[in-house]
Order: structure tokens, then sequence, then C-alpha cells
């Protein structure tokens, strides 16, 4: 490596393109700390221990009077003032969703010359193991997800007390549990055809050193779901494993090129390093990449040989970020895109690709933008482009002769739940899937779209997941691979992923999917993305033309629908009266409520 030219270039977006290029190329990744003890730190060298630092500091000069004394002629004399510089502390990505910390630190100061008359006492801070947000110490319970402070959730998964300590665990939820497992043992062995995907290696890719904030995508998301998979039965139990294997590189090369790729073998050389300022390696960062998308190309052939019915591969790192010569947002390699491909290898003609994870996988469009035989959908959070990662507008569809075969659905604001969902599921992904027709079908299954998710901020349940998996294992012949990505609220990702497998176990999940109303927002989303899509997909027209001409009367339901709200709600006049008291009685909690299911979205 010393033989080696190392530079750093960023983004547009700040980040660092992970990767490799040998002498008289550049590498583009942030890194540092070689296991030898080595370390090389310049800012136009590659590698360093910490994040990308912001080379903008503000500096604020602070004026002291040390001394201020009598001199001989009795006037009053001033020493000169000292001055002090205030550093900006370092920003990385905790400060995209966690502002609690100033931004400001002073430098220790020399006071041994005064006596504070009462000594400061700091508070003490916890971060939820359910959500990774801060709290303080004197409170039991996150603020955020409600979660106890001493919670197991990674030892028993959704099944934990979220109120108490497990030891406190009510007999109802024991009884849950007992019941669950009761219907495992009466399950036959034809229902052992799911097959799961895990390897306890892939639980060694952390963050090295941990900054003003855990990292969200930590090894205890993994932990949390195969907890609750073992509490429920499931795995072990229903499901079957299947050997872990790291991919090769011959096997990579086709998703992606060859810089990257040495790129991120690099980090194995290293203690820690960053390709951006919120994806990090570490020396075992490198194999679990491997692991995972090896499991994931391995699940896809066992599935199209005919071994398996379906699979769940229970991965990380998340890879639909990954494109074709970038590592980001949290990911290295693209399960999605080398489980495709394995699948085409093993006699798949076409493959459709459904990823809902509340973030755009830019990574997999790029990858298969001029592919006919890859149907990439996505539906996620864009907000004009102003959500994470920019990128999956509407009129992203695909380039050259695969125009069409690249399907945004992108949700104009956080929020959306169940019913939005569903909708797009039957007005556009269904009718496009069966148009398609696919021999083999994969979900990028973010669990971030995840009601108390702390950064998609959405409302979609496990019931949700669980009739969109039930909806898609329709097509294929049912030949149906589920790959875990995003999730980060660790009770939400436990209980969605096991209600997704009991889908692909069998079970009919209890949904009415009949009368699905959606918002006002996914109305319109689904509209725009209609009148582009149905360009490319002829069963789609119909559906456009009888949803506009419905739109109208969809608003006029609307405002029937928050007059009778608003009528619940009382007259606003009393407020300016001697009712005043009376309104606030018997309207009041009505208004907290509403609150407090506001609060919930985000």
């Amino acid at each position: 490596m010393d033989s080696e030219a190392v530079q750093t270039s960023s983004l547009k977006n700040g980040g660092a393109e992970g990767s490799l290029y040998k002498q008289s190329e550049r590498v583009q990744c942030q890194s540092s700390g070689y296991l030898n003890g080595s370390r090389r730190s310049s800012k136009n060298e590659g590698i360093s221990t910490d994040p990308p630092l912001n080379e903008n500091y503000m500096e604020q000069e602070e004026c002291e009077i040390h001394s201020r004394d009598m001199d001989s002629n009795g006037s009053i004399r001033h020493d000169h003032a000292t001055k002090k510089p205030r550093h900006q502390k370092d920003l990385t990505f905790q400060d995209m969703y966690s502002q609690q910390e100033g931004y400001f630190e002073d430098d220790d100061d020399d006071d041994s010359d005064w006596e504070p008359l009462q000594k400061h006492v700091a508070s003490k801070k916890w971060f939820c193991t359910n959500c990774t947000m801060m709290n303080l110490d004197d409170d039991l319970h996150c603020d955020i997800c409600g979660e106890y402070k001493e919670s197991e959730i990674v030892r028993h998964g959704f099944f934990a007390s979220r109120l108490a300590p497990t030891a406190f665990h009510s007999r109802v939820e024991t009884e849950v549990i007992d019941r669950l497992k009761d219907s495992v043992t009466r399950k036959s062995d034809r229902d052992n055809c799911t097959v799961i995907g895990f390897d306890e290696r892939m639980l060694l890719h952390s963050e090295v050193e941990m900054k003003s904030h855990p990292h969200p995508e930590r090894p205890d998301r993994l932990r949390a779901i195969a907890a609750s998979l073992a509490s429920a039965g499931i795995f072990p139990g229903r499901c079957i494993s299947i050997p872990a294997r790291e991919i090769s590189r011959e096997e990579l090369q086709p998703v992606h090129s060859l810089e990257h790729i040495e790129a991120v073998d690099l980090t194995s050389r290293m203690l820690s390093s960053y390709f951006t300022p919120d994806t990090y390696a570490n020396e075992h960062s490198a194999s679990a990449a491997r692991l995972a998308a090896g499991l994931c190309a391995d699940i896809a052939s066992t599935i199209m040989t005919g071994n398996a019915k379906n699979g769940f591969a229970l991965v990380r790192p998340p890879g639909h970020h990954a494109g074709v010569r970038q590592a980001m947002g949290f990911c290295l390699h693209n399960n999605a895109a080398v489980a495709a491909l394995a699948a085409q290898s093993s006699g798949a003609k076409k493959v459709l690709i459904v990823d809902w994870d509340v973030h755009h996988g830019n990574g997999t469009q790029e990858i298969f933008e001029a592919n006919k035989s890859v149907l990439y959908i996505s539906l996620h959070r864009h907000e004009g482009g102003r959500f994470y990662p920019g990128t999956g507008a509407a009129d992203e569809v695909g380039i050259m002769d695969a125009a069409g075969y690249s399907v945004n659905i992108p949700w104009k604001c956080g929020g959306v739940g169940d019913n939005d969902y569903l909708f797009a599921f039957q007005h556009i992904v269904l009718p496009i899937a069966l148009e398609f027709s696919p021999d083999f079908t994969i979900i990028s299954a973010g669990f971030d779209a995840a009601r108390g998710d702390p950064l998609g901020c959405c409302d979609v349940t496990p019931a949700g997941f669980a009739q969109m998996a039930h909806l898609l294992s329709a097509f294929s012949s049912g030949k149906l691979l589920v790959i875990l990505e995003g999730g980060y609220n660790l009770r939400s990702i436990s209980s969605s992923a096991t209600a997704v497998i009991k889908v692909l176990l069998g079970e009919t999940p209890v949904y009415e999917v009949d009368h699905v109303e959606p918002s006002k927002v996914g109305w319109q989303t689904v509209l725009e993305v209609l009148g582009i899509q149905m360009n490319f997909w002829s069963t789609l027209k119909p559906t456009f033309t009888r949803l506009q001409s419905q739109w109208a009367s969809f608003l006029q339901n609307r405002k029937k629908m928050a007059k009778k709200r608003r009528r619940l709600e009382g007259p606003k006049w009393w407020l300016c009266g001697r009712k005043r008291l009376l309104y606030h009685l018997l309207y009041g909690q009505l208004r907290v409520k509403a609150k407090r299911r506001a609060k919930a979205f985000c």
C-alpha cells in the first residue's frame, strides 16, 4: 500500500467515491489507521481514522481580563487581554437527524485562581437501544420511541417488553410466544422450504469509534431480528439455513467496477475507514459485504433450481445504494443486483426487483437502467429531490432501449402509510409486474418506512409489509427472495421482518385491501407516475383515465370528512366567550390525541 498513490476527491454531495486506482491512478476512499500502526492522515491522502472533517472551521475570539489592579498613582491598570479560539465540532451523519449536541466546544481554561460557589454537575445522557436517540439520565423511557432504558429487545426481539425489563413480562406476552411456538410444531415438513441466509460474521461490521451519536446501521439490527425469529420458533424451526460463503471477485465484476471492488477489499487492511461521512468500514467490513452478497447469490440460485420455495436474506451491510463505482448510504456491495444476476445465471430470463426501502435505491437503478431483462420498481420518499439520496424522480424511467424498466414512485412527504403503499401497489406495481411476467422476484426490503423509524418518518405497519410481500408472492410461481436493506428502529424492523417471513412460510396476512383509501399526497403521486409510465406500459392507460376522472370526487369527499371532524371539535367562537372552559373540557382531549398521532409519524 505504501507504494500506491492515495488521493481523496469529493463528490457533489460531499462524500467520496469508494474506488481504488494504483500508482498513477487515484483512490477515492477516505480511510485511515493501518493495522500495522502506520497512519496517513493528510487531507490529500486517502484514509483517516475519523470521518472527513469540515475544513471551514469557524473561529471566534473571546477576550478575558485576567487582572485589574491599581497602579502607584491610584489609577486603574488593565493587563493585556488574552485571546482563545473557539472551534466548531466535526459534523458527521448524526447531525442529519440528531441535533441535541451544540456545535461549539470551548478549550479548557486555567481557572486555578477562581473558585466557583457551586460545582457544576453535568447531566448524564443515554442512547436508546431501540432507536439510538439520546435521552437524559433521569428518563426511564425514550422520549422518541418510548422504549425502556434497559430494554432487552436485542435479546428477545420485539417480544421484549417496551415498558419494563423482561422479568416483568406480562402473562399475556408469554402466552402469545407459547402459542406461536405451538403453531410451529403443528406445521408439516412441507413448510420447511423457506431459506434464511444469516452468518454471525456479518455482526463484526461496525463503526470502530462512536461519534456524538451511535450509528443507525449497527449489528443490533440483525440481532433483534434473529431474536424475534427464535422467540417465535420460526428460525431455527420452520426455516432452513444455507451455508455462507464470500462471493468471488468474478461474480462481483458484472455489477461493480474493478476499482470499487478493490477499494472495498482495501478496508480489510485498515482499522477504520470511511467512503463517505456516513458510510464506514472496519477490518471486517469487506468480508461481511462479501458474505452478504454471497448469501444473496446462493439463495437466488437455490430457489431457481427448485431446492427451496423462497428465501429471506438476513444480511448486512445493506446494498441498494452501492452503484457501479461508489459505496454510499451505508452500502458497500449491491446485494440485490448480485442476486438478480445469479438468478439469471440459474435460468431466469426476466427478474423483477421491488424496492420498498424509504430511500431510493440509486445504486440498483444505475446498474440496471439500460437492462430490459431486469425491471426495477421503487417506492420511496423523494420530496422533490430533498430527501436522501435525491434521486428517483418519477421521470427517471431508464435509458436507451430499457426506457420504462425503471419505475419510480416518489412520495412528496413523510407520514405515508399502508393505504398509500397498497394503493400504489394496486394501480402501478401489480399491473406492470403482471405485464412484465418475471421469472424471479426480489424484494429490497428496507423497513425504514416503518412506523417509528428515526430516519424514514413514515407509517407502514408490519401488516402492511406482509400484505405487500403476499401480493408479490403471486408472481414468478412463488420464486421470491427478500433481502434486508435499511430499517433502524429495532422493534419496527424485527416485527416487520417476522411478518414478512410468515408470509413466505405460507401464512395469509389479515388486511382488507378492497377499500384502500389513500391520502391526498398518495393519490397525486400515483396519478403522476401513471401519466409517465403509461407511455411504456399499455395496461396503465385505463387506470390513469379512471383515477383522473375520480380525482374531483375524491377531493370533495375529503372536504366532507374535514367538515365532520370540525363538527366534532365544536364551534371555534366558544374560545372567545364564557364557554371557553367548556370547549377545553369537551374537545381538548381530541386535540391531544391528534398531536400524539402526528408525533408518531416522526
